[in-house]
């Protein structure tokens, strides 16, 4: 069994596109950050999670640059060539399922957080409102 669960930050919106075929498909990119590498520092990996159908449609309309997001799915790494002729390897998910964490705030480090109404109260939220 090949499964993964990452928690990070949408590194770009997402961009739903459709197969010769007429299946939807959608790509976004997630940073994780973790502490690792020479003396601890933190490092970021970038993973690229594909979804399909209609959770392709619920993607494109939800997922979005800055927000922070829990994905589920298939670890596919794939191999590749960079423009320059060096080898690398893509950190591909074939996605399974994800939830919205909330969004980052401006100058915010980390993970982010759910952002704040004016006058300091956190936003109300409805998990009936969510179509997926």
């Amino acid at each position: 069994m090949s499964k993964i669960m990452i928690i990070g930050n949408v590194g770009k919106d997402a961009e739903l596109r459709m197969t010769p075929n007429g299946k939807a498909v959608c790509d976004f990119s997630v940073a994780v950050n973790r502490r690792g590498g020479q003396g601890g520092q933190e490092v970021t990996d970038w993973y690229r999670v594909s979804c399909w159908g209609r959770q392709a449609e619920i993607a494109q309309q939800y997922v979005r640059k800055g927000t922070s997001i829990f994905v589920e799915g298939q670890f596919e790494p794939r191999a590749y060539t960079d423009k320059s002729g060096a080898n690398r390897v893509s950190n591909d998910i074939q996605f399974a399922n994800f939830t919205l964490l909330g969004s980052r705030q401006a100058g915010e480090g980390g993970m982010g957080s759910a952002p704040e109404q004016p006058g300091g109260s956190p936003p109300t939220f409805d998990p009936d409102e969510i179509p997926f």
